[in-house]
């Protein structure tokens, strides 16, 4: 039998002498409870998000993407195409252009970037299930055809209906410098849109596809390309494929997983989440100055409990003990509760969405959340770690409690 732990559920469940150590000890519970299940509630919104928004990237971005290491472009190796085609796990391969470029449609005009990409693009990226009006298509055997963003689209107010509806794309050309005629400058072309996607707003208002060859007559360039995207098969080794992709293109290439094409973006969104769960890890400490009081005002309800102990033969670390374990017995409960409240409130949400999110104008209606078991550890071992150091204290201060004879 655990001796301490047992005075120490006695001490918790028995009547005071004073009130006041029992509104304090439970004040104690209920501020571990707000503190573990508010961390719990907002790390899953936080995780929700974050899946929310790496989902919308990767159905955008590609698994991989080869770039030079030095130069906005460069001429593809077809040996190592070949290579690279024929390694298992991958699923498909595009040579991608791209160039910022003025569009013009009617009085209109808008900067964007010019994707030039190959025909089986949409089986590299989802960017084909994300369509917003129209259909993607981009050659239909006879003529080209673009795919803008659903912010491009509204703010050139193309009308997909109208079959003489054409865009016309300028891109400087390389290394012309002076012209006396303006449009010299530039390399100018028309093209028929065919749909929009959207995905969301940076995406939507940036990017326009046309197929490769159109966009490699724009930029004035004769076999060079921006990059190679990859698509992987489900369930392979992505590490291992990166590492022999990077080993065929060579020290000259930079091979990026999805990770490393948004690398900044995955790092605020964990900074974010981190600084949060510091400043609510604050509103715990703050709450467990409770403890430190509950359990002061208990060493001195029972300082006779104390002192009858020690006349017992019990020494210091068992006194210290009993009271260590009431704090550590606080913060479980507190903790426990809250757990069981967040994740309660977590199913709700999940199951029926009735926080929602007001405006209208994002991507879903309701927060998303994710509880992860990882977090729950992190959370429970803060909380305890909290509740610990706060017991420490009294928990000393009652051991060092000089007895005295107990008289009838």
């Amino acid at each position: 039998m655990n001796l301490p732990l047992t005075f120490a559920r006695r001490y918790l469940i028995s009547k005071k002498s004073s009130n006041a150590v029992n509104i304090i000890s439970w004040v104690s519970v209920l501020g571990i409870l707000v503190g573990a299940g508010g961390l719990i509630l907002v790390l899953s919104v936080f995780n929700g998000f974050e899946g929310l928004v790496i989902s919308l990237y990767n159905s955008f971005n590609p698994d991989f993407k080869i770039t030079a290491t030095v130069g906005k472009s460069f001429v593809p190796d077809s040996t190592k195409l070949v290579e690279l085609r024929s390694l298992k796990g991958i699923r498909a391969v595009s040579k991608v252009i791209e160039e910022n470029a003025l569009l013009t449609h009617n009085d209109m005009q808008y900067i964007a970037t010019v994707k030039g990409v190959e025909l089986n693009y949409g089986s590299v990226s989802g960017i084909d299930s994300a369509i917003y009006d129209g259909v993607f298509l981009l050659n239909d055997g006879k003529q080209d055809f673009a795919v803008l963003g659903a912010g491009i689209s509204q703010s050139l107010q193309i009308n997909y209906a109208d079959p003489l509806s054409f865009i016309a794309l300028y891109i400087p050309k390389k290394g012309k410098t002076n012209a006396i005629n303006p449009e010299d400058a530039f390399n100018r072309d028309l093209i028929k849109p065919s749909g929009s996607f959207a995905i969301q707003s940076e995406f939507d208002s940036k990017y326009i596809f046309v197929p490769l060859d159109f966009a490699r007559a724009l930029n004035g360039y004769d076999h060079q390309v921006s990059a190679i995207e990859i698509a992987l098969n489900n369930n392979v080794d992505a590490d291992l494929l990166q590492s022999q992709i990077q080993k065929i293109f060579g020290n000259s290439f930079k091979v990026k997983n999805r990770l490393q094409q948004n690398e900044t973006l995955y790092k605020v969104m964990k900074t974010e989440k981190w600084a949060v769960y510091a400043i609510l890890t604050l509103i715990l400490i703050i709450a467990a100055f409770n403890i430190i009081g509950s359990l002061s005002m208990l060493v001195i309800e029972k300082k006779k409990d104390i002192s009858i102990l020690k006349t017992m033969g019990a020494d210091d670390a068992l006194i210290g003990k009993i009271f260590l374990y009431e704090g550590v017995l606080l913060a479980f409960i507190g903790c426990s509760v809250g757990f069981a409240i967040a994740i309660t409130i977590i199913w709700l949400q999940h199951r029926f969405e009735f926080l929602k999110i007001g405006g209208g104008s994002f991507v879903i209606d309701a927060y998303p959340v994710d509880l992860k078991i990882g977090d729950l550890i992190l959370v429970f071992f803060t909380v305890m770690i909290i509740g610990l150091i706060a017991a420490w204290l009294p928990s000393r201060r009652a051991s060092k409690t000089q007895y005295e004879i107990v008289k009838e």
